[in-house]
């Protein structure tokens, strides 16, 4: 049993994805409305959260690591909590894997973190609450935010897809939609407070309404009454399912002056054969038809996609397939992996049959072809205008940056008064994948 302390700070770290970033927003705002003040310093926090994620190995391996060290902490040690998707993984396992931490807490379950504190600061003892249902009952509203010009903004939890290499399903349970109005009024809100740029986010934004039939709304519905917020210059989401994309969709994006034409429109893999062992329920052809359509409704518009290399019995002509798409559909922003089997997931149960070094050469590769579309997409954008939301200074803080509408970063020279403004900016030059250019009229 943990002797009784006084908690008077925290610190909160999150790994993982932009749902754990709301997630951590939200639990930020309970925390501080107890009173207690945040720091950014884990040798100065009295409790100390870690906000996990299971998607990958590597991400679990991290925050396993760093858990680890603080076993080290002998006198006067903090309480220390896990939430997020490596709680509703692992459990009450986390506790004999990482016997110093307090308390366990599911991605089901942030309305109970202040509940969970107390009880561990009143008792000493452990505590974990990993409910596998979601109940739509988070007050979005209290959420800290560190961004001052872009809010993150949840409209739908979980997934029904049950791909068979991915752990959401069994992290964050079914598919369960936000009431519009409750989603209405946080934009509002923020429009209010001075943000111009709203992400919706969903583990799969186009279920969006889908659970809820006598709502007779769904994504696109919803996304047309978002666009009548006075003030919000811009509307992203992420991610979507591509079997749920729809034209009335493609046909918002097309005629809605707030939608950002940038659409993260993920394949996982361009061999058929290995979608159908991935339980994607597409063909590439299907896939392929859709982006066509969607180009053709949007001709700017700019596609971005996950894609797992190395799945189980991928052979050369199945990673032949996915670089030739690749090539075909020129994404502008892509999240490349090598497969790693998560427990708890049909894939767990597949042989592992690609050894580690072809995974990562076919990794290699697949990037190659990613960076030689980016310098070329890049290259043609030189002597261009482009229209930038300036969100803050760049890591030099001798310039200022932002994101064009189709989600590529800018840097240029300017003041403090141009963040939270739309600028217009010509293009001159490029580092790696980040824009470079001038400042023009404000607009």
């Amino acid at each position: 049993m943990m002797r009784k302390k006084e908690v008077k700070t925290f610190y909160i770290r999150t790994y993982g994805c932009q749902m754990n970033e709301l997630d951590s927003e939200i639990m930020v705002g309970q925390l501080e409305k107890k009173g207690l003040k945040r720091v950014y310093d884990e040798k100065k926090g009295d409790l100390l959260i870690f906000n996990t994620c299971s998607i990958r190995d590597l991400a679990e391996r991290k925050v396993m690591g760093k858990i680890g060290q603080l076993s080290r902490v002998q006198k006067e040690r903090p309480i220390i909590g896990v939430t997020g998707c490596m709680s509703m993984a692992k459990k009450d396992s986390l506790f004999r894997k990482l016997p110093h931490i307090d308390f366990v807490i599911g991605t089901n379950n942030i309305t109970d973190l202040s509940s969970v504190v107390d009880e561990v600061i009143e008792t000493g003892e452990k505590r974990i609450k990993t409910e596998d249902i979601f109940e739509e009952n988070l007050d979005y509203l209290i959420a800290k935010r560190d961004d001052r010009v872009k809010a993150y903004v949840s409209i739908i939890r979980g997934c029904d897809k049950f791909c068979t290499y991915c752990v959401v399903p069994y992290t964050r349970g079914k598919e369960v939609s936000r009431p519009l109005e409750e989603i209405e009024k946080e934009c509002r809100r923020l429009s209010d407070q001075g943000y111009k740029e709203i992400t919706l986010l969903g583990q799969n934004v186009n279920s969006y309404g889908k659970d809820h039939p006598e709502w007779n709304l769904l994504f696109h519905d919803l996304l047309y009454r978002l666009d009548k917020i006075n003030g919000l210059e811009r509307i992203r989401f992420m991610t979507s399912h591509p079997i749920d994309i729809t034209l009335f969709l493609m046909q918002a994006i097309r005629d809605l002056p707030s939608l950002c034409e940038f659409v993260h429109f993920p394949i996982q893999s361009g061999s058929n054969r290995i979608l159908r062992k991935m339980h994607r329920i597409y063909t590439k052809e299907d896939y392929l038809k859709k982006v066509s359509l969607l180009k053709e409704h949007v001709p700017k518009v700019s596609l971005g996609t996950d894609m797992i290399v190395g799945f189980p019995t991928e052979t050369d002509e199945d990673f032949e397939e996915t670089c030739n798409v690749f090539k075909e559909v020129r994404y502008s922003t892509a999240f490349l992996y090598t497969f790693s089997p998560r427990k708890g997931t049909p894939a767990m149960r597949f042989r592992d049959d690609i050894p580690n070094e072809v995974k990562e050469e076919r990794l290699h590769h697949l990037m190659k072809i990613y960076h030689e579309i980016c310098k070329e997409e890049r290259q043609e954008m030189l002597g261009k205008e482009v229209e930038v939301l300036v969100d803050k200074w760049n890591k030099d803080g001798q310039q200022l940056q932002g994101r064009t509408r189709c989600w590529k970063k800018v840097i240029f020279k300017g003041g403090e008064q141009e963040i939270g403004t739309l600028q217009k900016i010509k293009i001159h030059s490029f580092n790696h994948q980040t824009l470079i250019g001038n400042m023009l009229n404000n607009t």
